[in-house]
């Protein structure tokens, strides 16, 4: 039995080790210290521009409609967005396919706050290759954060703050 529990806690610590050097190694988005200006269109015809969210803390959310972990992701900025109406979030459609598919996969996950369509520019500019990714920029427009991969609520707290 002491043999058993050795092993499987030398398993433990051999994974931890792992999983920290994987972290180390996730490639992070590179941006400026300030958010690369955009407009974009919505799914409705409007346009969304980064000066609209000018002194508001804004939170990016890059998706896509065939992304598993966005989908997961997105009951949580949900629930974030309902509980603090102060902080604006804007889901861009990383890989649209186009205005009704972006309403249809937007409506079809339960997406509550503004969404855009974006554009290979816009993401370029933000050097995304991973989805989800997520970029928090301050009301200076000054990026204030980036996580490459899913959030929850309390993430989304620790990083706006």
């Amino acid at each position: 039995m002491k043999r058993m529990l050795k092993d499987w806690g030398l398993a433990v610590i051999i994974a931890g080790v792992v999983f920290f050097v994987f972290g180390l190694l996730e490639e992070r988005p590179d941006l400026p210290a300030h958010a690369p200006p955009f407009t974009l269109a919505d799914p409705a015809g409007g346009e969304i521009a980064l000066e609209d969210y000018a002194g508001s803390v804004l939170v990016l959310n890059f998706w896509a409609s065939w992304c598993g972990p966005c989908r997961q992701e997105v009951p949580e900025f949900a629930r974030f967005h309902e509980d603090h109406p102060e902080v604006a979030m804007l889901g861009v459609a990383a890989a649209p396919g186009g205005a009704p598919e972006v309403r249809r996969a937007a409506e079809r996950f339960g997406i509550t706050y503004d969404v855009a369509i974006g554009t290979r520019e816009m993401v370029g500019a933000y050097d995304v290759s991973t989805l989800p990714t997520t970029v928090v920029v301050g009301p200076d427009g000054a990026v204030r954060h980036v996580t490459v991969g899913t959030m929850d609520q309390r993430d989304l707290l620790r990083a706006i703050r």
